[in-house]
């Protein structure tokens, strides 16, 4: 069994790579971001309001760590924030993207935001909220990418290009 994670900012292309990654390697995918999106449609809030309800509530980011470790079955590329650090992965990945870049992928991808400049405000909002919650909640730092094998700037390359240097770092490390 191996367990690869893809952790990274919001909108930085976590579950895009970890899916054309999983496809590519034959793995499952998992996705924390699904399930927290899942949570938050469950309550009736946005991203950024459940985030927020999250930091008085500790037992949200508990339901999403033991979720995703509950779907982590077998060969498996796992992407979340805080994966990296609920489960024992045999490669990690870290990704990050300029804000604005991140910003207009939100609304690529169809979330409701009058303009670009909206997106960024509830990404700046969203990493802020979800940076204090990990550092008194786990005291995880996610600006210390130490634990990580990869880290990519996916405002520099493309999926293909991104897919193809996470399967290269997958392979060199399984073998």
């Amino acid at each position: 069994m191996m367990i690869v994670t893809v952790g990274g900012s919001a909108a930085s292309g976590k579950s895009t790579l970890a899916g054309a990654l999983a496809e590519r390697l034959g793995f499952n995918h998992v996705s924390a971001g699904q399930v927290m999106r899942d949570m938050a449609a469950e309550k009736g809030m946005s991203l950024v309001e459940f985030s927020k309800y999250a930091e008085e509530h500790p037992e949200v980011d508990r339901e999403i760590d033991m979720r995703q470790k509950e779907l982590a079955v077998g060969d498996s590329v796992v992407d979340g924030r805080l994966s990296r650090y609920f489960l024992e992965p045999d490669v990690s990945i870290w990704l990050t993207a300029p804000v604005d870049v991140r910003a207009e992928r939100v609304l690529g991808r169809g979330e409701k935001y009058e303009s670009v400049s909206a997106a960024r405000k509830d990404i700046i909002e969203r990493d802020s909220s979800e940076r204090r919650r990990y550092l008194e909640f786990y005291d995880i730092d996610l600006d210390d990418l130490s634990q990580y094998d990869l880290v990519l700037n996916t405002g520099r390359f493309n999926i293909e290009q991104m897919t193809s240097l996470a399967s290269a770092a997958v392979d060199s490390l399984r073998n």
